[in-house]
């Protein structure tokens, strides 16, 4: 079984690319690097609470509902 934090990475992943950015794109929006936004998506790399909240921000989403669909997908 994946750790949260590698769910919560191919979740991030899954909904950028469903909302249509590239990575590039969303990690600007997001507020993170290019690479940082890789890495995290791979599951490589801790996201802190302010970058979690870049993304959900990014996604039109709370950052409660991002970390319910990945635990929901970790079952």
């Amino acid at each position: 079984m994946d750790t949260l934090r590698i769910t919560l990475g191919h979740t991030i992943r899954e909904l950028r690319a469903a909302a249509g950015f590239s990575q590039e794109k969303f990690a600007v929006a997001a507020g993170v690097h290019r690479t940082f936004m890789g890495n995290l998506e791979r599951g490589d790399a801790n996201p802190s609470l302010e970058t979690l909240e870049g993304i959900a921000r990014g996604l039109g989403i709370k950052v409660w509902e991002l970390l319910e669909q990945a635990e929901r997908r970790q079952g």
